[in-house]
């Protein structure tokens, strides 16, 4: 599958009254055809603007960047007719109903009555929107209008789809029926740019990932790739009555509620365990997961937030 999308050395400034802020920080990575590509950091860490600039609705202030093989400067045109985007602070039409605005947005892009019609049914089928697809907009819960917002996108024809941070706010039944859907579409051979926070739904859905943090390229590739390139691939838990000073020459040292963590080797984490087992102590070992591997590349969590990417651009 050819690449979707192709970003060479992109970054991005917003000045503002008294300062500025680099929201990307050349940039340059591949996404192939085909897939879903999750774009993960904190917030602030450059995902939106990066989404912005590939949709067409930014330009970079230096770099370049080609989706679907076109320029983003140039031929912005060809790629806004291929593409479909949910943007993190997009609002629907509130005097709409559910229906009313699936099917404005299909005929917009030029779909003809009976496929609009039968797109529109099969995604509020998915997505669990049955209950609400004659209720005005304006009555429907925040949960429920991001998933209309993500059904009008999934629903299209478009060859690449941009989802920015779609499952925000959504109980999580719903969530998994928006992982279905994103999964569906990348069966049908559409490429999906996914942004996100939750590193389980970075996993579930992505073949590859990029990490971000303010702005720098930290990590790029499979999870699997990435996990390899981690040099403590184990994590171990145990209760409170060891010290810090204890643990320490194991590895890195974390306190949690009710004891510690620590990533380590695999031949320290079994001497570990084996010693924790015959004390009686409470302790527990497995791999590490994405959230892990974020806080050994970045030093602090992910839910820990960052100022917003989203600063006055120039005049």
């Amino acid at each position: 599958m050819a690449t979707a999308v192709s970003a060479q050395r992109l970054s991005k400034t917003y000045t503002y009254r008294g300062g500025s802020t680099r929201a990307l920080d050349d940039v340059s990575f591949d996404i192939p055809g085909g897939e879903t590509y999750g774009l993960i950091g904190r917030n602030g860490a450059g995902k939106t603007t990066f989404l912005r600039i590939t949709g067409t609705l930014l330009l970079p202030t230096s770099g370049t960047a080609t989706v679907l093989g076109y320029d983003i400067r140039t031929e912005e045109r060809e790629i806004r007719r291929r593409i479909a985007m949910v943007p993190q602070e997009s609002r629907p039409l509130y005097f709409a109903t559910t229906e009313q605005l699936i099917d404005g947005y299909l005929r917009m892009r030029g779909m003809d009555r009976p496929e609009t019609h039968r797109r529109r049914n099969d995604v509020i089928d998915e997505l669990g929107l049955g209950d609400v697809r004659r209720r005005l907009v304006s009555r429907l819960s925040g949960g429920q209008r991001r998933r209309v917002m993500v059904a009008m996108v999934l629903a299209s024809d478009a060859e690449l789809l941009f989802l920015d941070e779609p499952t925000t706010g959504l109980d999580p039944l719903a969530r998994r029926e928006v992982w279905a859907a994103i999964q569906r579409a990348t069966r049908e051979h559409r490429t999906v740019l996914l942004t996100t926070h939750y590193l389980d739904e970075a996993e579930a859905l992505s073949s590859r990932l990029a990490l971000l943090e303010g702005g720098h390229l930290r990590v790029e590739g499979t999870p699997d790739s990435i996990r390899a390139r981690v040099q403590l691939p184990y994590r171990v838990t145990l209760d409170s009555s060891w010290s810090v000073e204890e643990l320490a020459p194991y590895g890195p040292v974390t306190p949690v509620v009710g004891g510690h963590l620590l990533f380590t080797r695999e031949k320290e984490a079994r001497e570990l365990v084996q010693t924790a087992l015959a004390r009686g102590s409470r302790v527990a070992l497995a791999p590490v997961s994405l959230e892990d591997i974020f806080l050994q590349l970045v030093g602090r969590p992910l839910d820990e937030g960052e100022p917003s990417e989203t600063a006055e651009e120039p005049a």
